[in-house]
């Protein structure tokens, strides 16, 4: 256990590694809005994430202001909240260095994300890859952060997290140093599927164009993509439980709930008994209201990539002023030379 009483903050980043789609937008970005006002909270691009696998340069550069023009433009206020790029604060490396000597083998090998993305060739990924949820812990404590926004798929990362600092905390004498950081998982749209398969995320990498609305989209590509999004034939059910059998209804039903501030039994309410001829346009209105103008407002800021450079190196100055104490007592903690 931690006796730690420091202030609460929250630390969370997405990696600039494609585009950012409505499934990040009500999984993350959304909450980051609404957070900024509750607490103190850095939100951070994590690019040395990135890197675990290949990336090419350019496309990483352009990526990062991509990811830093989302957070922006769907109202992150970098006034409120700390806004930067993570390989601008070192601090973030070193404590991942600690970290890697306090964790254990068993603990990431138990990790099953490394498996899921390495694939049947886990000898030829990198050993970044395998130790992403160390640096994650570093990320996340080098801020002796409080509370994570993490999906469900990064859950597993930050109960590691809490290992690590339960071991620290215990080897090193130092009951109140770190928090547990504890998830911030529960709410509406945590969890937005394909428009073209129920039963998949939606996702960056999905073959079809169709299946992701990105948040840049236009509104025109937006009401395609709703109107061919992929359904059965049966009328929309009265109570959320006639969605059970039914993920792509159950996923588009969850999405207009999500964006309309609303639980899934009141669009159930307004929309039970319509067929999907009503109930996407509804949904098509609804998604081009929310999310077309945060398309419009990041290209207007990535045109401008040294506003978003000023904006990110700005964050970097302030998050390196509270990681650079904690590592330094860090150090001092561990018995290195300070």
């Amino acid at each position: 256990m931690t006796g730690y009483q420091g202030p609460e903050r929250v630390f969370s980043g997405i990696q600039p590694s494609g585009g950012m789609h409505l499934g990040n937008y009500l999984g993350a970005i959304r909450k980051f809005v609404d957070l900024q006002t509750q607490h103190e909270c850095l939100y951070c691009v994590v690019d040395m994430h990135a890197i675990t696998v290949w990336q090419d340069p350019k496309s990483l550069r352009d990526q990062t202001f991509h990811i830093a023009a989302a957070y922006l433009a769907a109202g992150v206020d970098p006034a409120k909240a700390t806004v930067f790029h993570q390989s601008a604060v070192p601090a973030h490396a070193e404590l991942a260095w600690i970290f890697s000597c306090v964790a254990r083998l068993g603990w990431l090998d138990r990790m099953t994300q490394f498996k899921d993305k390495a694939g049947k060739d886990k000898e030829r990924a990198s050993v970044g890859l395998y130790t992403y949820p160390v640096l994650m812990a570093a990320d996340i404590l080098v801020y002796k952060a409080t509370h994570v926004p993490v999906g469900e798929d990064q859950k597993q990362h930050l109960e590691l997290s809490r290992d690590i600092v339960g071991r620290f905390n215990r080897e090193f004498d130092a009951p109140d140093f770190f928090p547990l950081p504890e998830p911030l998982i529960k709410g509406p749209g945590a969890r937005v599927m394909s428009l073209r398969d129920g039963t998949a995320k939606m996702s960056k990498s999905d073959a079809s164009e169709q299946a992701t609305i990105y948040l840049i989209d236009d509104a025109d590509t937006i009401a395609k993509k709703i109107k061919k999004a992929k359904t059965d034939p049966e009328p929309l059910p009265s109570e959320p439980k006639g969605l059970e059998s039914r993920p792509e209804a159950a996923n588009l039903v969850g999405i207009y709930a999500a964006l309309s501030s609303k639980s899934d039994e009141d669009v159930l309410r307004e929309f039970g008994g319509e067929g999907f001829g009503k109930f996407k346009p509804a949904l098509a209105d609804l998604v081009v209201e929310k999310i077309a103008p945060i398309g419009a407002e990041m290209r207007r800021l990535q045109a401008d990539p040294g506003h978003l450079r000023q904006v990110l190196v700005a964050g970097a100055e302030r998050a390196s002023a509270l990681a650079e104490k904690t590592v330094r007592d860090v150090k001092e903690i561990v018995g290195f030379v300070v």
